[in-house]
């Protein structure tokens, strides 16, 4: 079966405090984006990376790929003013029959078991998630002030999020809102069901200075 992924990566990095956007902040001496892409190809060294870059960004891209050597194939798509419009770019990439992965270019550390995992579950389900259990307390805000509700009741989402190409194509066809928050949530928007699977801890969005040093711990 043909499978792809469109790995999004259209962050500022304005939370990092610095110039540089944060997929392209070096970690254990590389840059983010590039761990996220070796995640894929050591799952399947066949599968077809498209990469969702701002305009802006691409030609800095190119550079570090030089300067680092990395030589992994990709396509390279054009960001759009959302993420629902990166990855509507991105599937425009996306050919034939098969499966199509969205993950954030910022998420390096998703395990090969998560990966595969998705994969297998959308070969049969068509539209599958990974998802980790809340380990915190949670409070729902009311109009009064706020009130506990079970953590049990709730999941954490993650990425890669996995499809059926001919699915998520007629998902990404519908006009867009402000409700689309991940890709999940596009397909569930036309009556769809969303299966989901086991994800890692590890599988961390890196988005803070915090992030980043827990992210040379888990390189090393």
């Amino acid at each position: 079966m043909n499978k792809h992924v469109i790995i999004v990566a259209g962050g500022k990095g304005l939370r990092m405090g610095g110039d540089i956007p944060k997929q392209f902040l070096p970690v254990g001496g590389k840059p983010v984006l590039m761990r996220t892409i070796e995640a894929f190809y050591t799952y399947d060294s066949s599968i077809h990376v498209i990469l969702v870059l701002p305009v802006s960004q691409q030609a800095y891209w190119k550079e570090l790929c030089e300067t680092y050597h990395f030589t992994l194939h990709h396509d390279i798509a054009d960001g759009g003013d959302t993420r629902f419009h990166s990855v509507k770019n991105g599937l425009a990439y996306v050919e034939g029959e098969g499966l199509v992965g969205v993950h954030d270019g910022v998420r390096p550390f998703v395990s090969q078991e998560v990966i595969a995992g998705c994969y297998a579950g959308a070969e049969s389900k068509k539209a599958v998630i990974p998802v980790i259990d809340v380990v915190e307390t949670v409070r729902h805000l009311t109009e009064t002030g706020s009130e506990t509700v079970p953590r049990s009741d709730y999941k954490l989402v993650q990425t890669p999020q996995v499809f059926d190409i001919s699915l998520l194509k007629e998902a990404y066809n519908q006009p867009y809102t402000d409700a689309f928050t991940d890709d999940a949530s596009v397909v569930e928007a036309m009556g769809k069901e969303v299966y989901l699977v086991q994800g890692n801890r590890e599988n961390i969005k890196l988005t803070t200075p915090f992030d980043l040093k827990v992210a040379e711990s888990l390189v090393l």
